[in-house]
């Protein structure tokens, strides 16, 4: 039995008509941005399944990965995470990585107009992780934070009953990615004494936010 039938084999009927129709890289990202953003989010605690992701109608990065990854496993592509590590000071991000032809793009879900969808344009894992370096920075400061990426996480080393249907926290999974292999972005030379901060008008430009808190999608 294939990995996508045992998926689909613990499907409701709902869920089988949301998965469907999303059959594409693209869909899935307009289904994930159309999502209300999840304020109470913690990698650790409550990070919840995709089927309660799709039940209660909210997701952040990792919730919204494991929905896409899901969602490409369904319709027969594997389901693959790229974990990308900050400074303390900062929060971490999770993307679902998926190929057109011998390219590489990222589905991803956030709140600001950084750390985005990817276009499958890039030729390796690493090129592709590397355009998120400049847009990950502080708000306050302009400090760049971006420290190093995972290997690819392949979620079909777990059958889809612990992370997909599971009504428990995935904070196991949350610390499973935590432990794969990273590779640092540069030196600790470079970033020690090279890296100028975010200009104003970047940092300024990260108080735009798609949802706030009170579930209301902003209009631009």
């Amino acid at each position: 039995m294939t990995y996508q039938t045992k998926l689909r084999a613990l499907l409701s009927p709902a869920e089988h008509r949301v998965f469907k129709k999303l059959d594409s890289p693209q869909r899935i990202q307009d289904y994930l941005e159309a999502l209300p953003q999840n304020f109470s989010r913690s990698r650790e605690g409550s990070c919840r399944s995709v089927r309660r992701t799709v039940a209660e109608g909210k997701a952040y990065c990792l919730e919204g990965a494991m929905l896409a990854a899901a969602s490409l496993a369904y319709h027969g592509s594997p389901p693959l995470l790229l974990d990308i590590k900050t400074t303390d000071k900062d929060e971490e991000h999770v993307v679902t990585l998926f190929k057109n032809g011998d390219r590489w793009g990222a589905i991803s879900k956030t709140n600001n107009h950084v750390l985005r969808w990817r276009d499958p344009v890039y030729k390796s894992v690493r090129e592709l992780a590397m355009s998120y370096f400049h847009e990950y920075f502080l708000w306050r400061s302009g400090e760049k934070t971006m420290r190093s990426y995972s290997r690819i996480f392949d979620l079909r080393r777990y059958p889809p009953r612990r992370w997909v249907t599971t009504e428990g926290s995935l904070g196991w999974l949350a610390d499973a990615l935590d432990r794969v292999p990273h590779s640092p972005v540069a030196s600790a030379g470079i970033i020690k004494t090279k890296l100028r901060k975010a200009a104003k008008i970047e940092r300024a430009a990260l108080e735009l936010e798609e949802w706030n808190r009170a579930g209301k999608r902003t209009r631009f």
